[in-house]
C-alpha cells in the first residue's frame, strides 16, 4: 500500500511569511507604522489604531534641520489684511440701458 501522507491543517497562517507561534491569539488589529525616515511597514497591533507614526530623534539632525523643525511646531501667527475698497460707482451712468415698462 502506498505510504499515507500526513494530513496538513490550513488555517489563515499558512499563507503568512513567519508562523505565529501561540496557543492562544490575542486579537490585533492591522495597523501601519512611519518611521523617522518616512517609510512605513503594517504591523499587528493590540490597540485598533490605523497609523503609528514614531518620533524623530533631533539629536541626529543638523543644526539648521533643529532649527527649521521646531519652528514648524510653533503656532502661525494669523496675518490680517485690511483691504480699502475704493467706491467709484456712478449709477447715473447706467441709466439709459435701463428699459421702461408699458
Amino acid at each position: 500500500s502506498p505510504q499515507e501522507q500526513p494530513s496538513r491543517c490550513l488555517n489563515s497562517n499558512t499563507a503568512s511569511i513567519c508562523k505565529v507561534r501561540r496557543e492562544i491569539f490575542a486579537l490585533l488589529y492591522p495597523t501601519v507604522v512611519v518611521l523617522p525616515d518616512g517609510s512605513s511597514i503594517n504591523i499587528r497591533y493590540h490597540e485598533p489604531r490605523k497609523i503609528i507614526k514614531l518620533p524623530l530623534d533631533l539629536s541626529t539632525l543638523t543644526e539648521a534641520e533643529r532649527h527649521a523643525r521646531i519652528e514648524r511646531r510653533k503656532p502661525k501667527q494669523k496675518i490680517k489684511i485690511e483691504e480699502d475698497i475704493e467706491d467709484d460707482f456712478d449709477a447715473r451712468k447706467y441709466v439709459h440701458l435701463l428699459k421702461k415698462k408699458k
